[in-house]
């Protein structure tokens, strides 16, 4: 499964749609402006909410977290000993933790579970200016909250950079 997913648009807001292989819309990310902590919400094309993600506040290190009808799912964190590349843990309320690693400001990375790939992040296959595609590899993976992820990494990496 293949999404293609438009870089924010410069913006109060940052919304962004995010499409399937075809073209079609398919997952809105509306970023929420003017609130105390960064949030983001991945809706269906009818609107409805699938997916909240939210900074956490009073965390010793910046942590955002996902959720899915209102119960957590997972938290986000960078990880502490990274030098070479971008490396970002995410913890699921059930244990099982996934590795999001690679090149992040240049939408160049992989979501990986027990060293088995997940999903794909890359510029690399696109010829559209300012896109970058998300390939879920894995059939039972979760799309949403794959896609969820990605934009959590990146917008930390963003926050990070810009913060130096």
């Amino acid at each position: 499964m293949r999404f293609l997913v438009r870089d924010r648009i410069l913006g109060i807001g940052e919304d962004y749609w995010i499409e399937d292989e075809h073209g079609h819309k398919v997952f809105l990310v509306d970023g929420k402006a003017m609130r105390l902590r960064d949030t983001f919400e991945l809706k269906d094309t009818q609107g409805r909410v699938l997916i909240d993600i939210h900074q956490k506040m009073l965390a010793l290190r910046d942590t955002m977290v996902i959720e899915r009808d209102g119960e957590a799912l997972a938290r986000i964190r960078r990880k502490w000993l990274s030098l070479l590349r971008n490396h970002y843990r995410v913890s699921l309320v059930d244990g099982t933790e996934l590795d999001v690693s690679g090149k992040i400001l240049d939408r160049e990375f992989a979501v990986e579970y027990d060293g088995e790939l997940l999903a794909v992040i890359s510029r690399r296959w696109l010829r559209v200016v300012e896109t970058y595609g998300v390939d879920i590899v894995r059939e039972d993976a979760d799309p949403a909250l794959l896609i969820a992820v990605a934009v959590c990494v990146i917008h930390m990496a963003e926050k990070e950079r810009d913060e130096r």
